[in-house]
C-alpha cells in the first residue's frame, strides 16, 4: 500500500504543487526555470556577436587573444585545482567517526532521520535497493524510509510492494507530471518526510551500515551552522573495464582531496547527488531541491554557501555503480555539465551580491568549478586538434601565427597541467588503496576525450532542452554489486 493511498487528493495536490513551484515562487532568483535572465541573453549575444565580428575582420589577432584569455583560464583553473588537492592531502578537514563511537551514541539523543529513496525505471535492481537500505543501522523508531517512485511505473512499484513492508519503507507514489525530474521527487518526499535530517539515496547505492549514525554523531560535534554532512562515494565495480577505472579514479580524487581542499576556505562545495545529510530546518529556510535543474545537488550546495551555511565531507563512503557502457556514460555525464552550466548562470544572476557572500576567492572558485569545468571540457577539443596538427609536423605553422607571450604560456599548460593532473590521479589511486587502477590514472587523457564530447552535448542540451532528466541505466551486464578490495564501505 502506496503512503498515498492513506492521504487525501488535495494533500497530494497541494504536495505536488509545492515539490514543482515551492522554490520557484519562495525564491524566484534561484529557480532554473527560466535559463537566461534577459540581460544575460543580451550579454551572451552581444560576446557572441563581437567575436564573430572581431574573427571576420581581424582572424589572426582575434585567435590570438582568445587563446591568450583560454590560456589565462586554464593556468588559473590548474593552479587553483593544485591549492586545492594540495589542502585535501592531509585530510585534517575531513570528518572521522570510528565504529565504536557510532555506536555508543545513545539512541535516545539520536535526530529523527528520513531517508529519500528516488527511483525510476528500476525493476530489475529493487531487492538490492531495499536489501542494501534496509541494512542501515539505526533506530527503528527514530526513522522514516521514502522510496519516490513514479506512479506510472508500474513496474517498478510492483517490485517494490512486494519487500518494502518487510523493512520498514514507505513506498510514495509521485503523481506523473513535468518535470520529470529526481529533484521534483525528492521535493514531493519532503513534503511527508518526519525527520530532523533529511538524506538520498540512489536506486543501485550501497551505504555504510553506520553512516546515519556517523553523520549525526557528526552534525553533535560541528558548528551549528553546519547545514550538510557529505559522504564519500566510490565505486564497487572500478575494476569492470577501462572505463569504470576511468570513473573510479575520478571520484577518488575529488571526494578524497579536492572536497576536503574545499572545506579548507569559505568556497561553495557541490554537492553530491547522494549521501548528503542535510538538516530539515536550513531546507525549510533557503528552499528544498531545484526541479528544475538537473544537478540540483551542486544547485543546493551553493546556495548553502551563499546562505552562510557551511558544508562537512565525511569519512563514510557509499558504494556506487560506475558506468560500464560509454554512451550510458556520456548520457549521464552531459547531464551533469548541463547542470553545472544552470547552476552557475542561475547563481549569476545577482554576481555583486554573490561577490559579497562568497569573498573574491569563494566566487573565483565556484565559476571555476561550475563554468570552467564544462567549458574548458569543451574547449580542450579545439586545442587537441591544434596539439594533433603540431604533432603531425605542422610547429613552424601554429609558432610562427602565435607569439611568443601566447605560445611558450600555452605549451607549458600542455606540458605541466596534463602531468600535474595525471599525477593527481596517480596519488588519489594510490592514497585510497585503488592501485590496480594505476593503468587507468596514466591513460587519463583518453577518459578527458570522452568528457569533452560529454560537454558539447550538455552545452548543446542547455540551450535545446535545459530541464530534460537523461535516464542512466543501472544494473547493467558485468556489474554484481560485490564491493572490491578498496572500496569498502
Amino acid at each position: 500500500m502506496s503512503e498515498n493511498d492513506s492521504r487525501t487528493d488535495p494533500e497530494v495536490e497541494a504536495a505536488l504543487h509545492k515539490a514543482i513551484h515551492g522554490l520557484r515562487e519562495a525564491h524566484p532568483d534561484a529557480s532554473a526555470a527560466v535559463v537566461l535572465y534577459p540581460w544575460q541573453r543580451n550579454v551572451l549575444i552581444g560576446v557572441l556577436v563581437v567575436t564573430i565580428g572581431c574573427a571576420i575582420a581581424f582572424p589572426i589577432p582575434t585567435l590570438i587573444t582568445l587563446t591568450f584569455l583560454s590560456t589565462f583560464f586554464y593556468v588559473w583553473t590548474l593552479i587553483d585545482r593544485l591549492i586545492l588537492f594540495y589542502r585535501g592531502l592531509d585530510g585534517r578537514t575531513i570528518i572521522r567517526v570510528s565504529d565504536e563511537q557510532a555506536l555508543a551514541f545513545p539512541d535516545t539523543d539520536l535526530p529523527t532521520y528520513t531517508v529519500l529513496v528516488p527511483a525510476y525505471d528500476e525493476p530489475n535492481i529493487i531487492t538490492q535497493l531495499v536489501t542494501n537500505v534496509g541494512a542501515l543501522n539505526y533506530p527503528r523508531e527514530k526513522l522514516q524510509v521514502l522510496l519516490l517512485l513514479e506512479a506510472d511505473d508500474t513496474a517498478t512499484v510492483a517490485a517494490a510492494r512486494g519487500m518494502s513492508a518487510d523493512f520498514g519503507m514507505t513506498i510514495l507514489e509521485v503523481p506523473p507530471s513535468d518535470p520529470r525530474t529526481k529533484p521534483k521527487a525528492c521535493n514531493f518526499g519532503l513534503e511527508f518526510a518526519t525527520g530532523e535530517i533529511i538524506t538520498i539515496y540512489d536506486a543501485e547505492d550501497n551505504p555504510d551500515p553506520l553512516q546515519l549514525r556517523r553523520a549525526a554523531v557528526a552534525f553533535s560535534r560541528l558548528p551549528d551552522n553546519t547545514a550538510c554532512v557529505q559522504a564519500k562515494l566510490a565505486f564497487h565495480n572500478g575494476s569492470q573495464n577501462l572505463l569504470t577505472a576511468w570513473f573510479t579514479a575520478d571520484y577518488a580524487l575529488w571526494f578524497n582531496f579536492v572536497l576536503p581542499g574545499l572545506m579548507r576556505g569559505s568556497s561553495p562545495i557541490p554537492l553530491g547527488g547522494t549521501s548528503n545529510h542535510l538538516r530539515r530546518s536550513v531546507l525549510d529556510r533557503i528552499g528544498s531541491w531545484d526541479p528544475y535543474n538537473v544537478t540540483e545537488d551542486a544547485d543546493l550546495g551553493v546556495r548553502i554557501a551563499a546562505s552562510g551555511y557551511r558544508t562537512a565531507v565525511l569519512d563514510s563512503t557509499t558504494l556506487e555503480e560506475a558506468n560500464s557502457d560509454a554512451i550510458n556514460w556520456i548520457r549521464q555525464r552531459s547531464r551533469w555539465y548541463k547542470g553545472y552550466l544552470q547552476t552557475w548562470l542561475v547563481h549569476t544572476r545577482a554576481p555583486v551580491r554573490l561577490w559579497r557572500t562568497l569573498g573574491p576567492i569563494g566566487f573565483g572558485r565556484f565559476t571555476t568549478l561550475l563554468a570552467g569545468t564544462p567549458i574548458i571540457a569543451c574547449m580542450n577539443m579545439v586545442f587537441w586538434l591544434i596539439t594533433l596538427a603540431w604533432i603531425l609536423g605542422q610547429p613552424r605553422v601554429i609558432q610562427d601565427e602565435f607569439p611568443a607571450y601566447v605560445y611558450f604560456p600555452a605549451l607549458f599548460c600542455l606540458v605541466f597541467g596534463n602531468t600535474a593532473m595525471l599525477y593527481m590521479n596517480l596519488v588519489a589511486c594510490r592514497e585510497t588503496r585503488h592501485a590496480a587502477l594505476i593503468v587507468a590514472a596514466l591513460t587519463t587523457p583518453l577518459y578527458w576525450l570522452l568528457m569533452s564530447v560529454a560537454a558539447i552535448k550538455g552545452t548543446y542540451q542547455l540551450i535545446s532542452n535545459p530541464s530534460y532528466w537523461e535516464k542512466t541505466a543501472h544494473g547493467l551486464p558485468g556489474s554484481d554489486g560485490s564491493p572490491e578490495e578498496g572500496a569498502t564501505p
